[in-house]
Formats: C-alpha cells, structure tokens, sequence
C-alpha cells in the first residue's frame, strides 16, 4: 500500500499536518475511538491532557498493528477533545510530541482534524482518537 501525503500549494500553511492523502490498495482498516485507559480498563493521566492524547495515540497503535498496518498507512486521524478551546493546543500538541517517535507517528501527521465536543462517554475521558488506513 502506498499513501502519498502532501499539501498543495493555496492551502493553509504552516499545519502540524498534511491537508491531503492519497492511498492505493485494498484493505481498509478503521481504528475505532481510543481513549486513555489501559487494557483492564484503568484511566491513564486522569485530568492531563498531554498524557491522555499520548495514551489514546499508543491505543490507536495497537490497534493498527492487530490489523497489520502503521501509521504510515494511515490516511486520516479525527481527535475528539472535550471542553476544546484554541489556548489547549500547546498540551495537545505535547501529547502527540511525546509519543510520535515511540509510535511511528509520522510528521508532520497524515490529514487530521481536531472536534470539540461537550464530553466523551465518561466524565473523565478528555481526548477519542479515530483513524482509517489503507493496506494491499
């Protein structure tokens, strides 16, 4: 599978993020939303935002190496963040940091949008991640 990231020219720029992915193949892969909890449900960095999205990256990890796949052929990544406001970036962004290299998370990152919501299904779950690949 090939996934050809890139930005093109006219569109907003600097990004922590390509604005465009193109993949060739055949399986499609789809990493439901991961949360920061371990495998026996325990929270991870309850109230930390960096933590949480660090957490919820190495989640979607797993799940992408069950399906035999990487962040490289990922073709997008959705984060869904509870309470968002714009002065939260610089945590979240710590987060994707501390876990990129650990992860293989590339960057800067496949197309990626970042939603505000009011919360996720538990009180103190901060931060969902979703992401669909591509593999032959």
């Amino acid at each position: 599978m090939t996934v050809h990231y890139f930005t093109p020219r006219g569109m907003l720029q600097p990004v922590p993020y390509h604005h465009v992915a193109v993949g060739t193949g055949t399986k499609h892969v789809h990493v439901s939303g991961q949360i920061s909890r371990r495998p026996d449900g325990t929270p991870v960095a309850p109230g930390d935002l960096a933590g949480q999205v660090a957490q919820a990256l190495r989640n979607t990890a797993v799940g992408l190496a069950g399906a035999e796949a990487t962040f490289s052929d990922v073709l997008r990544l959705t984060f869904y963040v509870t309470g968002w406001a714009p002065e939260k970036i610089g945590d979240f962004m710590a987060g994707v940091e501390a876990v990129g290299g650990e992860i293989g998370l590339p960057a800067p990152l496949p197309p990626a949008s970042l939603i505000g919501v009011d919360y996720l299904f538990e009180p103190d779950v901060l931060v969902e991640v979703e992401a669909t690949a591509l593999l032959d």
